[in-house]
């Protein structure tokens, strides 16, 4: 490999301008694809099969209506007093303006609603007096009528009873002997009789008839009464599942709307956005203060804010100290902008076809900028080096991409195997992000490797201030002075005297020499460090995690001390009802659905809120006691699901969770559960990588052993400052809260892709000094004294940038940017330079170690460049490069 790239860096040095124009045209076409193609970015995190994307898909498809996005407005007086009638007939004005923005699908007004709900109250209470009243007269009627049904009855029995007397006398007078005078008077006597009984019957018939009539009356009456109890039994059943959901505070000094879009807040452009807020802004003439959910407000189209650049100006200002000139501090910048450029703007460019979260860019920004300063750093002091030696100007640029950039490779092919296995996690928009990263990685790779040869051959030796050539020179004739008299290997060993001498100085030396006592005070100061992590908390942010000053932070707070923490974050219910429901068995059930829900504890309200046409799919809101991302929400959630099982079996109601805050959970436990596949295989290709760079089996291990001491002790300085709140005036974290759910799983990959940067930087010179014939407690020591300095430039890099993202206008970037920033602080300088250097020097010869069948099948990578060390001797090559034109100085 050394060999190869020693050749690569050979083609760049004299090929200069072919290599800078194949750049400059690759960069023209990436930038022209990125602004021909450049969709909108989103912060949205579903997981394909989880239950919230089920449930959102099923609403899609059965309640279109209820899908599309949604944002909070909160209105305020400006003077903290109620609100007037001027001012809430202002805010409705406004509302409907809103409706004519493009994409809005129509707002809740607070006022409007709240007024009907009045109203409504209203009138469940005019309809109980109408039906007590109703009831009373039906009271009254009842005796009436029970009266009047005796009365007939008794009628009745004595009209059948006449007429049974009637029919005996008949049978009697049959008897008589026909045309007897008897015979006559008795049948006379029988028609009168007869005849007044006939009558009777149909006066008796008229009552029966008028009773009949009033019964059914009477009954018709009792069936409204009863339908119209019914009714206001649901509505007044509606009204208490809903008297947790207010819309306007009960001081009338905060007021909640709400804009409906016809499609997901991720696909609401921010010209829309802004379009919303320039329609509402409008009502500061009225004394009223308009805040904006952070769905709303946020803005993801920007990567770059002033704290970004800040970070870079320091990286620019520690590399300007190292390297001494203009010229060689701008060209590492140079190359970390053009990869950035080409590896962000190709990520850009396909936002339009792939759903790309906005952290991705960020991430890739980040670093892009970080490791491409420090690789080509790398190679750039390595030539510097030689130069100075007196190397040939592109020998010295060929052997540094030999020698370093090997490094560099290998290097950079860690953070990309730990970057490109986020996509083994099965959540699409991590792979998504770790692919963009690992390709923006992989660009600073080639760029350096290939673009800094070239420049470093155009800038010869300008590279070099003046004053540090005159200053090299001196010291050259010195030292020429001081070994006049002695034959080459003479010289070489009277060099390498004074090397082992200053290798006993400094860092390197003093924890060499105390390396029990500096390998336990650095495990103990990390262990103490780590202790915060065992109170960690994921989540995705919410509003409560916006700067205080944000509309986003004042809308969410607003909303919690006037409303409640859980209007903050609703929760919406998808239920699948039976089939064979008419509208009225519907609503019922929805009501008993809603009661069951409200069983749960911690559940502050529960409201049917929707029904499908086809009465199968319903949806209810259910409002927290507390916000989205607290503890508390996220046991709503699960006691939730575990109810489900008894709405089904007492209701026959199938009941699945969706919205962003159950989303937001299940995404945080997706990624829980995904960390330790994940760290297990990034952990396990980059100890197959190492071993086959270091040819050791302890060195990987130790290496690796340390990154997990660094991994767990930056986790401890994320949960003491964003979940603790601990220095959190210097960092900004007014509202500490659970820590970004998905910021373990990529400090896992990027930390350990750095780490092992700096670890290969720093073992390789070990091992450099103990192949060409060094003790291997004292390689260590000249190892550690040759990479120290290039290392701590770069680590300081590489901090200055990641903290630049620290105060970001993305609030979800600000943790990650601690994290990798605290976490390369505590890497590079407690683990790869106290942890590493104590432990090798106390391993000796046995962290060399490698079983002689594994030597033996390993292909030799040649990381440290010992087979270019007689390269420039052979006679082919030194004529190939007689060609070379040493630049004047």
């Amino acid at each position: 490999m050394a060999l190869w790239l020693y050749k690569l860096g050979r083609f760049s040095a004299r090929r200069a301008w072919l290599v800078i124009a194949a750049w400059a045209l690759i960069m023209g076409m990436v930038g022209g694809a990125a602004a021909l193609f450049m969709g909108p970015m989103s912060n949205n995190f579903q997981i394909p099969g989880t239950e919230t994307q089920q449930m959102a898909d099923k609403l899609q498809a059965d309640l279109p209506e209820a899908s599309g996005g949604t944002g909070a407005v909160v209105f305020t007086t400006t003077n903290g007093e109620p609100f007037t009638q001027a001012q809430e007939e202002a805010i409705t004005g406004a509302l409907e303006t809103v409706t004519t923005v493009p994409t809005v699908k129509g707002v809740i007004d607070p006022f409007l609603t709240t007024a009907q709900k009045a109203e409504g109250a209203a009138q469940l209470a005019d309809g109980a007096k109408q039906l007590a009243a109703g009831e009373a007269q039906a009271a009254a009627e009842k005796p009436k009528l029970d009266a009047a049904a005796a009365e007939l009855a008794a009628g009745k029995a004595q009209l059948d009873a006449a007429q049974t007397q009637l029919d005996t006398q008949k049978a009697q007078a049959a008897a008589l002997p026909a045309g007897s005078p008897e015979a006559a008077g008795a049948a006379a006597q029988i028609a009168a009789g007869q005849a007044q009984l006939d009558a009777q019957k149909t006066q008796w018939q008229a009552g029966q008839d008028a009773y009949l009539a009033g019964k059914a009356k009477f009954d018709a009456g009792q069936a409204t009464l009863a339908a119209t109890k019914a009714e206001l039994t649901a509505g007044q059943r509606m009204a208490d599942a809903a008297a947790g959901v207010l819309f306007v505070s009960e001081n009338n000094k905060a007021a909640i709307g709400q804009i409906q879009f016809s499609e997901s807040m991720n696909a609401v452009t921010p010209a829309n956005r802004e379009l919303v807020q320039e329609k509402l802004n409008t009502l500061d003439s009225s004394g009223i203060t308009v805040s904006y959910s952070k769905e709303i407000v946020e803005d993801v189209s920007s990567l770059f804010g002033v704290s970004e650049v800040v970070g870079i100006a320091v990286a620019a200002a520690v590399l300007l100290i190292m390297l001494g000139t203009f010229v060689a501090a701008g060209l590492p910048l140079l190359m970390a902008v053009i990869g950035v450029g080409i590896g962000v703007g190709g990520t850009m460019a396909l936002t339009t076809v792939i759903e790309m979260s906005s952290i991705s860019p960020m991430l890739a920004l980040m670093l892009g900028l970080a490791v491409g300063i420090d690789y080509s750093l790398f190679i750039v002091n390595r030539h510097r080096q030689q130069l100075l030696a007196g190397l040939a100007m592109r020998e010295s640029i060929a052997k540094a991409t030999g020698t370093s950039g090997n490094a560099v490779t290998f290097a950079g092919l860690t953070v990309v195997i730990a970057l490109a296995a986020l996509s083994v996690t099965g959540l699409p928009f991590l792979a998504i992000l770790g692919l963009a990263a690992a390709a923006t990685v992989a660009v600073s790779v080639l760029i350096a490797l290939t673009l800094t040869p070239a420049l470093l051959s155009l800038i010869g030796t300008r590279l070099i201030s003046k004053r540090v050539w005159v200053k090299n020179a001196a010291a050259t004739a010195a030292h020429d002075a001081k070994l006049a008299g002695l034959d080459a290997s003479g010289k070489a060993a009277a060099d390498e005297a004074v090397d082992v001498a200053r290798s006993a100085r400094g860092w390197g030396g003093l924890v060499t020499k105390h390396p029990v006592v500096a390998l336990i005070s650095a495990v103990l100061a990390l262990a103490v460090i780590a202790i915060p992590a065992t109170g960690l908390r994921l989540a995705l942010p919410d509003g409560g995690s916006e700067p205080v000053d944000s509309s986003a932070y004042q809308a969410y707070s607003i909303t919690g001390k006037n409303f409640g923490e859980g209007m903050n974050g609703p929760i919406i219910v998808v239920g699948s009802l039976p089939a064979g429901l008419d509208k009225t068995s519907a609503t019922t059930l929805n009501l008993d659905v809603a009661d069951q829900l409200r069983q749960v504890p911690n559940v502050k309200a529960a409201v049917p809120v929707m029904l499908s046409e086809d009465l199968r799919t319903a949806v209810y809101q259910v409002i927290p006691a507390e916000g989205p991302a607290s503890e508390g929400t996220v046991q709503v959630i699960h006691e939730l699901r575990e109810q489900g099982s008894t709405i089904k079996s007492d209701l026959d109601v199938t009941i699945g969770l969706t919205g962003q805050t159950a989303a937001n959970v299940d995404v945080s436990e997706k990624l829980g559960a995904a960390l330790p596949p994940y760290l297990a295989i990034v952990v396990g290709l980059s100890l197959i990588l190492l071993i086959l760079v270091f040819r050791s089996i302890l060195v990987p291990l130790l290496a690796t052993a340390g990154f997990l001491l660094s991994l767990v002790a930056a986790f401890g300085g994320v949960v003491a400052v964003y979940q603790w709140g601990w220095l959190s005036g210097v960092f900004g974290v007014e509202n500490p809260g659970a820590v970004l759910s998905f910021l373990p799983i990529i400090l896992i990959g990027v930390l350990f892709g750095l780490a092992m940067d700096y670890q290969v930087f720093i073992a390789s010179g070990m091992r450099e000094a103990y192949v060409h014939g060094q003790d291997a407690k004292q390689a260590v020591r000249t190892g550690f004294k040759h990479a120290a300095p290039v290392v701590t430039a770069a680590a300081i890099i590489m901090i200055s940038v990641f903290s630049g993202f620290i105060f970001s206008h993305l609030t979800m970037v600000r943790p990650l940017g601690f994290a990798l920033a605290f976490g390369v602080l505590i890497d590079a300088f407690v683990v790869r330079m106290t942890i590493v250097p104590a432990a090798m020097h106390l391993l000796g010869k046995t962290a060399w170690w490698i079983p002689a069948w594994l030597d033996k099948i390993l292909p030799d990578v040649d990381v440290e460049g010992a087979k270019l060390a007689t390269l420039t001797d052979a006679p082919a090559d030194a004529r190939e490069l007689s060609g070379d034109r040493e630049p004047s100085r």
